[in-house]
């Protein structure tokens, strides 16, 4: 006999028995939320040496142990690994995404000056976990844009189907001929090139429209994380409002992914704030707009099922 104790424990019957009794809770979302950057490392060791003279984003190392509970607290599903640049060693990202395949997953660096690690871009994927590479051109390495030394990496990028995100704050506007020239390579802006630097020299809208001008390549996207650093005002960094809205207009939600870079301005803001900017305070996306930006859309991006 289908009793009343029996319909009261299905699904439908507890949220019938909880309005009854004035206390109804909504639905819990079924937004999937994918953190679309974050780093993870481990102590210098014999088989993870540092290269010398780095410095990691914080004193202490960022571990998969140290990552979980902190995901799981914040309500983030998933994450996309970019290894630090203390190496271009992959194996750490690469141990939490076999730990954890529902969790983690691995965008890896790889030694981009030297045209020898072409060969490694065909068999790239077979690494279980990794989806991708993140290059950066940062300081003396920004000169590889210019001086030919990148060059081999966007065809050899576009042949093997590798998405590849890309860090050089303050020239992105040198992506155009790059994305033009492959468009078979699915490229994603980092950090929409803002870094601090940048913001305090009032050069955030500048560099904004560098991103803005690439939305007309429909092999690119961008992300809109490490929002901490670009914003010169406290939480929810409300200075950011009209350039994060700028980027949104011109990508929409499918091309805009969300992420943190957390360990950067790992004290400016908690895991959960930098949810809840999205969620609560950029009041121009709708719930849907959201369930892309969120997770839908870089899981999509990077064929991550």
């Amino acid at each position: 006999m289908f009793t009343r104790r029996k319909f009261i424990g299905t699904t439908l019957g507890a949220g019938v028995a909880l309005a009854t009794a004035g206390c109804a809770t909504p639905p819990a979302s079924r937004r999937v939320i994918v953190d679309a950057q974050i780093h993870l490392w481990k102590a210098s060791a014999p088989d993870y040496t540092w290269n010398p003279g780095v410095k990691p984003q914080l004193p202490e190392p960022f571990t998969i142990e140290r990552a979980l509970p902190m995901m799981d607290e914040a309500g983030v599903n998933r994450v996309v690994v970019v290894p630090p640049g203390l190496n271009d060693n992959n194996s750490y990202a690469l141990e939490a995404a076999r730990r954890h395949p529902d969790r983690f997953a691995v965008m890896g660096r790889i030694p981009l000056q030297d045209p020898k690690s072409a060969a490694l871009l065909p068999r790239w994927k077979e690494n279980k976990g990794m989806l991708g590479v993140r290059v950066t051109f940062l300081g003396k390495d920004a000169a590889w844009l210019s001086d030919g030394t990148a060059d081999w990496f966007w065809p050899a990028a576009e042949k093997a189907g590798l998405p590849v995100m890309f860090l050089a704050f303050g020239m992105v506007d040198k992506f155009g001929p790059i994305a033009q020239r492959h468009p078979g390579l699915n490229l994603i802006v980092d950090h929409m090139g803002v870094n601090t630097a940048i913001a305090k020299e009032g050069r955030t809208a500048e560099v904004i429209g560098h991103a803005v001008a690439l939305a007309k390549y429909p092999n690119v996207s961008v992300k809109l994380s490490n929002l901490v650093n670009a914003s010169l005002e406290p939480y929810p960094f409300r200075d950011l409002t009209p350039h994060l809205r700028r980027v949104f207009d011109a990508f929409g939600p499918r091309r805009c992914h969300w992420g943190t870079d957390l360990t950067a301005g790992f004290a400016r803001a908690t895991w959960r704030q930098r949810i809840t900017h999205f969620t609560e305070e950029l009041t121009f996306m709708s719930d849907s707009d959201r369930e892309w930006v969120m997770g839908r859309s870089i899981l999509e991006r990077l064929k991550w099922a």
